[in-house]
């Protein structure tokens, strides 16, 4: 190939790369929502979900080490919260349906943490922004979580229940004493405070390199 020809091909390379330039810049001011300019209610809301799972595990952990100092069986937290689903015979289940217990209410207790995460991960990020510190992201965790505790059990639970099993086991206090239930959510609370920084959002920026000319 003559110098010539070499000189044309590079032209011509030249010309097209301008060209994908172009499309690209086009493409971009195409889109000129991304990312975000407001809060991306979407997003943390998604990010609630996961990390409520996290937080659900930590708080079911936390009892159940916690409850044989309270004279209570390990699982007794889980009997209690599957009161729910069937009943009062969730509280008379034998240490032979341990197994049972253990796979189904843990599956509850976690599915109800993915729920009640979204809430409050969703006002934790409108309240403490990307640079709070982790003093205040646990306040106001723990604040939500009370909150939502306080709605869920006695503005729901309390009459929902009672409704659908006749029975309020769920918020009796001879069953479950209250602060069993706030401690729960506080530790809850604290998690999502901690994993809080896993969920910020950081918007992903395609870099276009200039195309030199000659």
């Amino acid at each position: 190939m003559s110098i010539e020809d070499k000189q044309i091909e590079l032209s011509e390379l030249r010309r097209r790369a301008a060209e994908l330039e172009a499309e690209l810049n086009a493409t971009s001011a195409a889109t000129p929502d991304w990312p975000p300019k407001e809060f991306y209610t979407a997003y943390y809301a998604m990010t609630g979900g996961v990390l409520g799972i996290f937080g659900a595990i930590v708080s079911l952990v936390v009892n159940v080490i916690g409850a044989p100092l309270a004279g209570k069986s390990p699982l007794e937290l889980i009997k209690v919260y599957l009161t729910f689903p069937i009943g009062e015979r969730a509280l008379s289940l034998s240490s032979e349906n341990e197994g049972l217990i253990l796979a189904m209410g843990c599956c509850l207790y976690i599915g109800t943490g993915m729920l009640i995460g979204v809430p409050i991960y969703l006002f934790m990020a409108r309240v403490c922004g990307k640079n709070s510190t982790l003093v205040k992201r646990i306040l106001v965790g723990c604040s939500a979580s009370l909150v939502v505790w306080a709605i869920a059990f006695y503005g729901v639970l309390s009459w929902l229940q009672p409704a659908l099993f006749g029975g309020n086991w769920i918020t009796d206090p001879a069953v479950m004493p209250p602060w069993v239930a706030a401690g729960t959510h506080l530790i809850f609370g604290m998690t999502l405070a901690v994993l809080y920084p896993w969920g910020q959002f950081t918007a992903y920026r395609r870099s276009v390199s200039p195309t030199s000319g000659s």
